[in-house]
């Protein structure tokens, strides 16, 4: 039987990194559990605490990995529910240049690059020159152990191999020469941003001697069209652990995260670090799921948190998903999503590009474009929007001409009608919001056939 050592490992998510794990170690005999993670590539960070951070973004496969040799060894491992949830996950590369291999066989590709790469930033391997054939990094390059022998390295990240070995330096740096001459640089290559993002995340913090955050000011109560924007993924992140039926998908760069509805005809994209006036949502509904887009709509990044949390209920209730595509968005339909700002006082004008309702206050709109509702697949029909005016917004959400009833009435019923937080802004007056005595009636539209289901 093991016997038990006074260590106890807890693996956690990075706080920055998107797929880094970290290690926080405590215990008499820590230093136990520490020496066999660096053994296994893990990088000392702070007191108690190592980071593995690869270029193949396979952590949480090798995180697994060292907790079971860990527990084997007597010592106590915590993985997190958030960890746990990325070990379980299965994702590939997409257009894998190797399309043969199965997936163990693309980690052990990956490992292999994985482990030139530490032994160059270990100084192991010395690199002589590099260049580029035209489609990727070539390199030349000397091991200091092995008996010096001398490697041909093809690729970069975790396509890197060794294409070809030699004798002696001497022999490598001619071939490489002969080869690359009008390319060829010396020293090693500029790191890429997957190699620049490994090295950021094993940089050295303190959770120990880190200073308390000062604390945050009361926050105001305000509509909602005025509320922070929040945390974007925290907010998909709930939404995806409490609804089973949408299923998030991962891509190579990390830049984006897909949440599916089982269906397939209903994806949500988030763009993630994007700028505040840039696209950051992006849903889109099929009639099948190979079929094209019967409509979609957009969100910046600065689109209040609440009301992005009101759409995917929306999206969560199934309601309204299906539309009637091929025909004039009519007079119905426009009444029917605007209904809750008329009803609250919106007041609605006529403008070279449609008809605009505006918040009793003049910081949010709705706008409908007439001329472009018969584009089916026009990004920007309907655009709601907080701000000086929809050409200049603080944020902005844009629907295409098929976008159900239903759901922009509840995207209206939200903007009238709820409230949010901000954070206070000095320097400016408090907001009321005081309703018009009386609602005007709805402007004339085009009138044509009902578009879709209305509510």
């Amino acid at each position: 039987m093991t016997a038990s050592i006074d260590a106890h490992v807890r693996l956690d998510t990075h706080p920055t990194h998107p797929s880094a794990v970290q290690a926080v170690l405590t215990g008499t005999q820590a230093r136990v559990a520490s020496t066999a993670l660096e053994a296994a590539g893990w990088s000392a960070a702070a007191t108690g605490v190592l980071v593995l951070a690869r270029i193949d973004h396979e952590e949480p496969y090798w995180a697994a990995d060292a907790a079971q040799h860990l527990t084997a060894e007597g010592i106590t491992v915590e993985i997190t529910p958030r960890l746990q949830e990325a070990i379980d996950e299965e994702w590939t590369w997409p257009n894998y240049p190797m399309p043969w291999c199965t997936r163990n066989e693309i980690r052990e590709v990956s490992d292999q690059a994985q482990k030139i790469h530490d032994d160059i930033r270990n100084g192991h391997l010395l690199i002589h020159a590099h260049a580029h054939d035209g489609h990727t990094t070539v390199a030349v390059g000397t091991y200091l152990h092995q008996g010096g022998k001398s490697v041909y390295l093809h690729g970069e990240d975790h396509l890197r191999q060794i294409a070809d070995t030699f004798d002696s330096p001497a022999e490598a740096l001619v071939a490489f020469e002969n080869a690359h001459a009008a390319e060829m640089r010396p020293g090693p290559a500029p790191l890429t941003d997957i190699e620049r993002a490994a090295t950021a995340a094993r940089s050295v913090f303190d959770v120990t001697t880190a200073k308390p955050e000062p604390p945050r000011p009361q926050l105001e109560a305000v509509p909602i069209y005025l509320a922070d924007a929040g945390d974007h993924d925290a907010l998909l992140g709930t939404f995806l652990d409490t609804h089973g039926e949408f299923e998030k998908w991962r891509t190579w760069s990390d830049e984006t995260t897909h949440a599916i509805h089982e269906s397939q005809t209903l994806r949500i994209e988030r763009v993630h670090e994007t700028q505040a006036r840039e696209t950051a949502w992006i849903v889109a509904a099929y009639e099948a799921p190979v079929s094209d887009r019967m409509w979609h709509l957009t969100a910046t990044s600065a689109t209040p948190a609440p009301v992005l949390q009101n759409l995917l209920k929306h999206l969560a209730d199934g309601d309204g998903w299906d539309t009637v595509i091929g025909v004039p968005v009519g007079e119905r339909t426009v009444t029917t999503a605007t209904q809750p700002l008329t009803e609250a006082g919106w007041k609605h004008t006529l403008t070279g590009h449609g008809i605009r309702w505006t918040s009793p206050d003049g910081q949010a709109g709705v706008r409908f474009d007439p001329l472009t509702a018969q584009a089916p697949q026009n990004p920007a029909t309907w655009t709601i929007w907080a701000g000086p005016d929809p050409d200049r917004p603080t944020w902005a959400i844009t629907a295409s001409p098929h976008t159900p009833s239903s759901l922009l009435a509840d995207l209206s019923e939200t903007l009238a009608h709820e409230t949010g937080t901000r954070q206070p802004q000095p320097g400016r007056r408090e907001h009321r919001t005081r309703l018009a005595a009386s609602a005007p009636a709805a402007p004339a539209v085009t009138a044509g056939r009902p578009a879709s289901r209305s509510r």
